[in-house]
């Protein structure tokens, strides 16, 4: 059964840092470290700035924050909006699942949704993760992404 996928309201910051937190440890603890990804996801993922980032994409045209939902629990979440360096450029920001839902479709119903919001405001959708992150290469590469850099 297919997540749902709805625009994020301020209060699920709480539960998104929580999928960051799961999802950055069980994807980037061997990269990085655990201590690391701990404290990126401090600064990260502060709860006020997530909410000033949901409310900022509320009043956009150009921007989504968008929350999965199964079960009436929040399993994912994906943050796009203006690429910083190229205006006809979107920027997928943040893309992350419960690594408990990896490979239920939470992931690619969030980026379909992102892409289908935004396809009318860019010409590309642009986004980075590291080389070592096997889980979000393959996701990515199976949406039908290429690599460019490395």
């Amino acid at each position: 059964m297919s997540p749902n996928v709805r625009s994020a309201v301020s209060d699920d910051a709480t539960a998104v840092r929580e999928i960051a937190r799961e999802s950055w440890h069980a994807a980037h603890d061997s990269i990085l470290g655990s201590e690391t990804v701990a404290e990126t996801i401090d600064r990260w993922y502060a709860i006020d700035e997530l909410r000033a980032s949901i409310a900022e994409a509320r009043d956009r045209e150009d921007a989504v924050f968008l929350v999965a939902e199964d079960a009436g629990e929040l399993v994912g979440f994906a943050h796009a909006g203006p690429h910083r360096d190229r205006p006809a450029v979107a920027s997928l920001n943040r893309i992350y699942v419960c690594p408990d839902r990896w490979g239920n479709g939470s992931g690619t119903a969030l980026l379909e949704r992102v892409e289908g919001r935004l396809e009318e405001a860019y010409d590309r959708l642009y986004l980075a993760v590291l080389a070592d992150n096997e889980v979000g290469v393959s996701f990515y590469e199976s949406a039908g992404f290429e690599r460019v850099g490395t």
